[in-house]
């Protein structure tokens, strides 16, 4: 079974957790989110904290019931770190912050669109999707905030993907604080 499901996922004062079958909501002090999950899997919500359990079996068999708990030992992990994502993200948001490397890399946002200038002939525009602030400092570090941490990390990584760093000059577009392995460049030959 997940080692994760063992435990109780603890919700913080402020937030609130609603359960209807397979359908979570949580709300807190940044807003709301709501997601459905595998309806054979049981979650319980027990005073100020959540449990995921794998499906009951109507079988006095050890086997069956191994079997049964380690079928669903995955699923029980994900479920479990998705609504703790969820109480997180709800509770203190998510955060990533992009740096542009390069000689003309620049970043500018009006309204819901980011305007990216990253080397080609013609600027690459992406679309903020809702739920999500964008901020821009020194034309150089994109700050992508939001309540949902996949939907943070995704436009993130379409960002970095534009433009991904080269490894002989280390330009192009990385998280803060990423570790790139430079290249030698090629000697020339005598």
């Amino acid at each position: 079974m997940s080692r994760l499901a063992n435990k109780p996922i603890l919700v913080p004062n402020g937030v609130e957790v609603k359960i209807e079958g397979s359908k979570v909501t949580v709300k807190g002090k940044r807003g709301e989110l709501t997601r459905e999950f595998f309806d054979y899997i049981i979650i319980e919500l027990d005073n100020n904290s959540v449990w995921v359990k794998p499906p009951k079996i109507n079988s006095t068999d050890e086997n069956a019931i191994k079997e049964n708990k380690s079928k669903y030992s995955a699923q029980l992990g994900l479920v479990w770190k998705l609504i703790s994502n969820m109480i997180e993200g709800v509770n203190t948001g998510y955060k990533k912050v992009l740096q542009l490397e390069g000689t003309g890399y620049r970043s500018n946002i009006q309204g819901d669109i980011i305007t990216l200038q990253l080397g080609f002939s013609s600027d690459v525009k992406m679309k903020v999707p809702a739920g999500l602030t964008v901020t821009i400092e020194k034309d150089t570090r994109i700050i992508i905030e939001g309540n949902d941490k996949e939907q943070v990390g995704e436009l993130a990584m379409n960002i970095k993907k534009k433009r991904p760093v080269e490894p002989y000059k280390g330009k192009g577009v990385r998280f803060e604080g990423e570790y790139v392995k430079m290249k030698e460049s090629k000697k020339a030959a005598k």
